[in-house]
């Protein structure tokens, strides 16, 4: 095995059986079951390994932020461990702050739109002393120069650029302490498609120039096949589905995994399926389904998925999932067809 394999497999973060309830006291108007304790995670088992870009993908409201903010130590688990030297909670010390930075998803509402960038990117060098105040000024140009940005962008303000510079400021600013570890919380959602593809490039020139170890966040499958080495597919609170990133789109292990990758959109002709490939909305938070929680949407559901609930388990080297039709399932008929076939 090489150097760089060997540091792949290097797990940099691990978590394990991480939970996150919310106990509203009395039944809320919205919820559509009848208890009062919102159950956001739910035994989350997760590693990021070290230089490598994890993409965890799901629905909205299925817990991916939530994740991200107990990774970032803004939020404290309700049970479970994080096995690295950041904190879960408001106490963080400098060192465990620098060592993992988060980039949002609205880049204007996370910059102060008082701070010109020079001041933004001073503040962090000089508290966390990066470098000396004197070489502030051209750390400060050498982060701009990282993320694509001119110069003439130091004194200006987050109101002058447009979305895409902006996200390009926001990186700036997170990778001014030099972390270990990225949290990428749907960075590109909220710009221009044609804006897109130029933020993802950018990701991944840092993860080979830096050898940062990045958790990218994205409800959109599509946007993360050629950008990661890993995906996390998580629903309701748990992720579904492990695998390196061709194996799990060349064979997903999950119905659910497997209808967000029919759902992609495609050029080609005929490729659209004439079904929906996922029926309903997803169950409420308040009222967790018994047993595996995709049954109520899931084509492929049986009696027995009502009762056991599935938990992640290996179906081939490095590639796990949470379906106790897992290893029938590369033999079972498209999405599409199956319901037709109903």
């Amino acid at each position: 095995m090489t150097d760089l394999q060997e540091r792949e497999k290097t797990e940099i973060l691990r978590v394990a059986n991480i939970s996150k309830t919310y106990d509203l006291g009395g039944r809320m108007p919205w919820s559509r079951g009848p208890g009062s304790t919102l159950t956001a995670l739910d035994g989350v088992d997760l590693d990021l390994r070290s230089g490598e870009i994890l993409a965890l993908v799901g629905e909205s409201g299925s817990g991916k932020s939530t994740l991200a903010k107990i990774l970032v130590g803004s939020l404290a688990p309700t049970t479970g461990s994080l096995d690295w030297d950041a904190p879960t909670d408001s106490q963080r010390g400098r060192h465990a702050a620098r060592r993992v930075q988060m980039v949002f998803q609205d880049p204007y509402s996370s910059l102060n739109p008082r701070l010109s960038v020079r001041a933004m990117l001073s503040e962090l060098l000089l508290l966390h002393r990066i470098v000396p105040r004197s070489g502030v000024t051209a750390e400060c140009l050498r982060l701009l120069n990282q993320v694509g940005l001119d110069a003439d962008a130091l004194d200006a303000y987050p109101s002058q650029f447009s979305g895409g510079q902006r996200q390009r400021l926001a990186i700036a600013r997170a990778l001014a302490v030099r972390p270990d570890v990225l949290i990428a919380d749907e960075p590109v959602s909220a710009l221009d498609v044609s804006v897109q593809a130029t933020i993802l490039d950018l990701f991944a020139t840092l993860q080979k120039e830096l050898g940062l170890s990045i958790l990218f966040i994205a409800h959109n499958l599509a946007v993360v096949q050629h950008l990661s080495q890993r995906v996390a597919v998580m629903y309701l609170g748990r992720i579904v589905e492990v695998a390196d990133t061709a194996e799990l789109f060349s064979n997903p292990r999950h119905p659910y995994t497997r209808a967000l990758i029919d759902s992609i959109p495609r050029m080609n002709p005929g490729s659209r399926n004439s079904k929906p490939i996922i029926d309903g909305e997803p169950p409420s938070p308040f009222d967790v389904p018994a047993g595996c929680r995709f049954s109520p949407r899931c084509a492929f559901a049986s009696e027995e998925c009502t009762v056991v609930d599935p938990h992640l388990t290996a179906v081939a080297t490095d590639h796990s999932a949470a379906c106790i039709k897992s290893v029938a399932l590369p033999s079972i008929a498209p999405t599409g067809d199956q319901k037709e076939n109903q």
